[in-house]
């Protein structure tokens, strides 16, 4: 612990964690170790994700299973035309009205069933995107029966992740054949002087370095110095702290990868919007992208940026169409043929069928090869479309979000050259296994380098927040080295709202009310912050500065989120209410955060998770309102640490409840 800036730092890594020996301490001297530790975590993880889903099928109540968001039921469904050529599927309400609370989101998986997804067959599918009163899913097959009876939507396990996880660790540690990576031995921090290592200049083969420019780049310094960097080194690390546009300096470095003659370049994220973020990046630049995935897990702008998209507006379709129709022509003859002639027939249909499968092949091999950057996320890349392809350049965005069997994906792709983009000072990877977090799977490979002597480069320019909204998170966590792009004039303080001063609209609400556990004890609400979250959201809206997609409500708790939903009830266009962590990455005019906690014992639970606080203090561009009990926030000391500066600014916003 050290001061400075008159705020306490203190190391972020959780403290429930601290006594344990985690992954990122090991320097892996055996390559066996590391395949065998990561073999059995991901194991672990898959195992106890399938034993909850299943736990909940069987032993949870229909109404636990609708509270909790992750199932609905009783739904009528029909088809709606396709997507990309795959089946659209439209679940409502029977009877109509709006669809209860749930959890499904655009691109998450579904499990479709008609009440016992456990015991009969069901259909996978992945969502379009919801209202209130409708969902719309893709499926690869719709039944024949979609307008009979009542159906069922789950969430459930990821089992594809799991397996491409594995082959990555198999590839990793392979010594046969071109998969794998030749940074292997670096990545187990097996060389003597780990850094050096990491300085080395990419050996790549058969490339002419060309000239590059960064000069007409809208860049800061500490961006042109990370790019620069990067392009000589065969591993980097970039860290971006909240605002400081970590995609942004991405997606330039990308571009200067692509000017030098550098590729084909794997550009990855853990999540489908990253990748989308990076994909657009791209483009606006000039870069020809390419995005691999399912469109339905593309933002509507992008998707025709897709590999699907750009293979069925190829122009070598128009011979698959005159092949097909040539089929369906000698199919509807079959009927009136006999002996040898009918023989002769199947013939020409199986000798077409192949002339079709090799010709999509070569479209998709003629599209791929097109591309300067693929963009995937880390798993999509171990599609068995990509499976022969290398790529020497590789470079993954939101890495301290992604687990290191799922970095090693795309890695294992021929990386010669890899850079890792993200924060370990926010959120870590989600893995659902206390077991498998207990081994390490939670620490993400940016991390375990950084730990073991390779040093990232921080970007210290944010451009986000009021000055004011940032000065604690840079204190407490970035060592006072973030500097403003932005100025107070640039980012006034929203009116609406009786700031305790207008000229840092930070605020803390005090509300001594009282926690509620969830009758299934996985989540918590509190009903008093609840109202009160209600009413600064209604006075934000008053005066008309704001709009309902300028503000954004949070809460560590998915039970909060859920009870400040109910009592929304749709009011608001565009307004988001979601947990801290599926904000990551996000940002809002203004931030309102109930934190939900108020207990007689002090109990905190994962608020006391300094990466928690970092992501929720900094997600606001001109205004941050925190509501809770000071009282129980106090017994933790990242919270307290947080009220002493807040008391000591004066910006106890007291009067908010009287």
């Amino acid at each position: 612990m050290g001061e400075r800036g008159g705020v306490r730092r203190m190391d972020t890594s959780s403290t429930s964690k601290q006594s344990r020996t985690v992954v990122h301490d090991y320097r892996w001297q055996r390559s066996q170790d590391h395949f065998d530790c990561f073999t059995k975590l991901i194991g672990i993880e898959l195992e106890d994700e399938l034993n909850q889903v299943e736990e909940r099928w069987k032993k949870w109540s229909k109404q636990k299973l609708l509270s909790a968001g992750i199932a609905l039921f009783d739904l009528q469904g029909r088809s709606s035309g396709r997507f990309f050529g795959e089946p659209i599927l439209v679940f409502e309400q029977r009877g109509g009205g709006s669809l209860p609370f749930h959890r499904f989101g655009h691109g998450d998986m579904v499990i479709i069933s008609r009440a016992r997804p456990w015991g009969e067959k069901v259909i996978e599918g992945v969502v379009l995107d919801r209202n209130s009163r409708r969902i719309r899913i893709v499926v690869s097959e719709k039944p024949s029966d979609i307008r009979k009876g009542g159906w069922r939507l789950d969430r459930g396990a990821n089992r594809v992740a799991h397996d491409r996880m594995h082959e990555a660790l198999i590839s990793f540690h392979s010594t046969e054949g071109n998969s794998g990576t030749v940074l292997r031995d670096l990545l187990l921090c097996q060389p003597h002087d780990i850094a050096a290592s990491a300085e080395m200049p990419p050996e790549m083969h058969g490339q002419k370095r060309m000239p590059w420019s960064l000069k007409n780049a809208m860049l800061d310094e500490s961006q042109r110095i990370a790019i620069d960097n990067a392009m000589g080194r065969r591993l980097s690390l970039i860290q971006g702290p909240p605002g400081t546009g970590k995609t942004h300096t991405a997606v330039h470095l990308l571009s200067a990868m692509v000017q030098m003659g550098r590729g084909p370049i794997l550009a990855c994220a853990e999540s489908n919007v990253a990748v989308d973020n990076l994909l657009e990046g791209l483009l606006e630049l000039g870069v020809k992208a390419v995005r691999f995935g399912r469109p339905v897990k593309v933002r509507e702008h992008l998707r025709e940026a897709t590999l699907d998209a750009k293979v069925s507006s190829h122009p070598k379709q128009d011979e698959v169409a005159f092949i097909r129709e040539e089929n369906e022509g000698i199919k509807a003859k079959l009927h009136d043929l006999k002996g040898k002639e009918k023989g002769l027939a199947h013939r020409d249909i199986n000798r077409n069928y192949r002339e079709i499968r090799e010709l999509e092949q070569r479209i998709v091999e003629d599209v791929l090869s097109g591309a300067e950057v693929l963009c995937s996320t880390n798993i999509g890349s171990g599609h068995f479309t990509l499976s022969s392809k290398r790529f020497p350049v590789v470079l993954i965005d939101e890495a301290t979000q992604a687990t290191e069997p799922s970095s090693l994906v795309p890695i294992v792709k021929g990386a010669r050259q890899l850079i890792l983009v993200g924060d370990h000072r926010q959120l870590p990877p989600t893995v659902t296994s206390l077991n498998a977090e207990k081994g390490g799977l939670d620490i993400p490979l940016f991390k375990r380098l950084l730990e073991n002597g390779i040093p990232a480069h921080m970007l210290t320019t944010q451009y986000r927040m009021h000055p004011s909204i940032r000065e604690y998170p840079s204190a407490r966590f970035y060592d006072n080295r973030l500097e403003d792009g932005c100025t107070s004039s640039d980012r006034p303080a929203p009116a609406g709202f009786l700031w305790p001063d207008w000229d840092k609209p930070v605020a803390f609400v005090p509300v001594h009310g009282a926690e509620i556990a969830e009758e299934s004890g996985s989540s918590r609400s509190n009903m008093d912050e609840a109202g009160v979250t209600i009413k600064i959201l209604e006075d934000l809206l008053a005066p008309g500065d704001l709009q309902p997609e300028d503000i954004g409500i949070i809460s560590p708790y998915a039970g909060q989120v859920r009870l400040i939903r109910d009592l929304v009830d749709d009011r608001y266009e565009g307004l988001e209410i979601k947990t801290v962590d599926g904000y990551q990455g996000r940002e809002k005019e203004v931030i309102v955060m109930s934190t939900v906690r108020s207990n007689d014992d002090g109990k905190v639970g994962f608020l006391s998770d300094a990466r928690r606080l970092n992501v929720a203090m900094t997600r606001a561009k001109r205004g941050l309102i925190v509501i809770g009990d000071d009282r129980t926030l106090r017994h933790d000391g990242q919270w307290s640490a947080w009220l002493d500066w807040v008391t000591e600014s004066g910006l106890m916003a007291w009067h908010i409840r009287d």
